[in-house]
């Protein structure tokens, strides 16, 4: 727990729903994990009548099944395939356009996104840790990014102890995970009677102030740590180290690109589900008829062709150099850019891909031959 703001406080069961309530008295439209289209993602909600108690998710290589709960927990299940990415980072937004005055004079017009207050109810630590990484591209260059920082701004997070880690999760690995340190409002971790709460940030003490609730004993704080230590030491799946550097780019004419650009789909699927991509599209549409022409920015790819073509020649022509590109970005020249790995260790690009491309397997298949 975030020690910023002690002591913690104990929610019990029937209390959850006055949480609720009180983020929402705050103003914000809250966001919690509901089930649609046999998968968990998040829709808004009014009360936590609507959490979907008792479900646990089972997650393979290319596979995610949703199962039940025997303990009848709120929260016993690893991510789903939404991150906060699409707060934060929009699949798609205008930002400027630009038309002709009665004169034939260009007007260059922006666009200023204004999102409503939103609580993201959930949030595991691996996806916190993203929302650092994408913060470090979006907000901390030479130049600031208006939207992301607008949209940003708009957010309180009310993160979750991950208890029960998928099977394709590694977050301990990458050292994200499995219990929240920081970047959080609130953050809660459930327990066999309720949950252990602590505030991270001013926002999150406001709304934890509302709530009659008595500090958490040495026992209950004692058993979240025990059951964060207990739920990373489960995860079977890991990096062989955290910079990882020297191994991928001294192997980049390895066999194992060959072997994995043969079972590669080239789709996209494991960029759409990482919570720290940040590719995108930059594109132009006008509109001849009305004299305008709108510029707009959406997610992209490097899996997708287009992405790599430089006037005439793409630069990576095949999928095994797209695959090379976003492995090595993704676990090796990250530390360049943002002093660490763009991976959290979320499992999400495995249980994702249609062909059950795990890339743990294909980093330790490349140490085992160097």
């Amino acid at each position: 727990m975030n020690a910023s703001f002690s002591p913690a406080r104990f929610l019990d069961f029937s209390g959850l729903d006055t949480l609720i309530q009180a983020i929402r008295s705050a103003g914000y439209r809250c966001m919690g994990p509901a089930i649609e289209n046999d998968a968990l993602v998040l829709r808004e909600l009014t009360g936590a009548r609507e959490l979907p108690r008792g479900m646990q998710a089972e997650q393979a290589p290319g596979q995610f099944k949703l199962t039940h709960d025997a303990e009848n927990r709120y929260f016993a299940w690893a991510n789903g395939p939404q991150a906060i990415k699409p707060y934060v980072f929009a699949p798609r937004e205008s930002l400027w356009q630009v038309r002709r005055d009665e004169k034939g004079s260009l007007k260059f017009e922006s666009f200023t996104p204004q999102p409503e207050k939103t609580a993201l109810i959930g949030v595991r630590a691996c996806d916190l840790a993203a929302l650092t990484l994408q913060d470090a591209h979006f907000l901390e260059g030479q130049y600031s990014d208006s939207s992301y920082a607008i949209r940003r701004k708009s957010l309180f997070m009310v993160a979750m102890q991950c208890a029960e880690p998928a099977a394709t999760c590694f977050c301990a690995s990458t050292g994200d995970g499995p219990t929240p340190q920081s970047g959080y409002d609130l953050s809660l971790a459930e327990l066999p009677d309720g949950f252990v709460v602590a505030a991270g940030s001013e926002p999150g003490q406001k709304v934890l102030s509302m709530l009659d609730l008595n500090e958490a004993t040495p026992e209950q704080i004692q058993s979240t740590k025990e059951q964060g230590e207990a739920a990373a030491r489960r995860q079977t799946r890991s990096l062989p180290a955290r910079d990882l550097r020297p191994l991928l780019m001294n192997n980049l004419e390895h066999a194992r690109w060959d072997e994995v650009a043969a079972r590669c789909l080239a789709c996209g699927n494991c960029t759409a589900v990482c919570p720290t991509c940040f590719c995108h599209a930059a594109l132009d549409e006008p509109d001849a008829a009305a004299g305008k022409s709108l510029h707009v920015r959406q997610w992209d790819s490097c899996f997708n062709e287009g992405h790599a073509y430089l006037h005439g020649h793409n630069v990576r022509p095949d999928t095994r150099t797209r695959y090379r590109q976003w492995l090595t970005h993704k676990l090796a020249t990250w530390h360049e850019q943002y002093g660490r790995s763009g991976c959290v260790g979320c499992g999400r690009c495995i249980t994702w891909c249609p062909a059950g491309i795990d890339l743990t397997e294909e980093v330790a298949a490349m140490a085992k031959g160097s």
